[in-house]
């Protein structure tokens, strides 16, 4: 059951907490102990809700190891090890697009039926994170390739370990979502943030090829007319288009220029 806040940040920190004294209990050195904890954090943090509870939840325990009797104790370039390993979970380049947010199960039940596909078609989670819209996919196209791209090396672990049936560096790949090629998937799938999708439906635009789906969970490429919308049972809505994109009633091949369509 979800826990209520911050009930997840106070049990996150007492168990870094605890890790870092059995650590220090058994011998180990204070940049050790202090590795092992802040791994620890920066793990449990990704099942944040939102982004600065997320940080928060990380944060904790080099913080109040700060200000606790240990923190003079400890070498001054051991507080690197923390950031390192924030660095690590939350690279600068993936908050420009959507830090972490996971497809809520169920939030694709009845996508095949308005978006069907062939047996083999390939879909592309474009930032899968931990995996949840993976699986969400798998369960809505179990005959299809799932296939997923995401820029943190500890999430595309993280995700290769929790869908079973993808593979690291097969189905599950490190990597841009922006350098990544559109071209060769029958549909992609975002759930990036409103600020990222006029960039996606540039990209969709370029390289999406007739037929093939752009389907955003929650927010809508403002720029294009959807094909079909799914209602999901939160309230959500998954929003989907299909090459030949249509803004305002004018159909827009994938393969034309976002200053044309700009110019519509």
């Amino acid at each position: 059951m979800p826990l209520r806040w911050p009930l997840p940040a106070l049990l996150t920190w007492a168990a870094c907490w605890a890790v870092f004294m059995a650590a220090r209990h058994n011998g180990l050195s204070a940049p050790v102990a202090i590795a092992l904890a802040a791994a620890l954090g920066a793990t449990f943090s990704l099942r944040g809700s939102t982004p600065w509870r997320r940080i928060f939840i990380a944060a904790g325990f080099p913080l109040s190891l700060a200000a606790s009797g240990w923190g003079s104790a400890i070498p001054a370039w051991a507080w690197l090890l923390p950031l390192a390993f924030l660095a690590l979970v939350y690279p600068l380049k993936a908050w420009s697009d959507a830090p972490l947010f996971p497809t809520p199960r169920g939030a694709l039940d009845g996508l095949a039926l308005l978006a069907p596909l062939p047996p083999g078609a390939r879909i592309l989670d474009a930032g899968c994170g931990l995996g949840d819209g993976l699986r969400e996919l798998r369960r809505a196209y179990p005959r299809a390739r799932i296939e997923g791209i995401e820029w943190s090396w500890p999430l595309t672990l993280a995700c290769a370990l929790r869908c079973r049936f993808a593979r690291v560096n097969a189905d599950v790949l490190r990597g841009d979502i922006w350098a990544a090629d559109w071209s060769a998937f029958d549909m992609v799938y975002l759930f990036q943030r409103p600020e990222s999708m006029a960039r996606a439906t540039e990209k969709a635009l370029r390289e999406l090829r007739p037929g093939a789906w752009l389907a955003s969970l929650e927010f809508d490429a403002t720029a294009l007319a959807p094909s079909k919308v799914l209602r999901c049972a939160d309230g959500r809505s998954v929003w989907l288009y299909q090459v030949p994109f249509r803004r305002r009633g004018v159909a827009v091949s994938g393969a034309v220029s976002a200053a044309r369509l700009s110019s519509f």
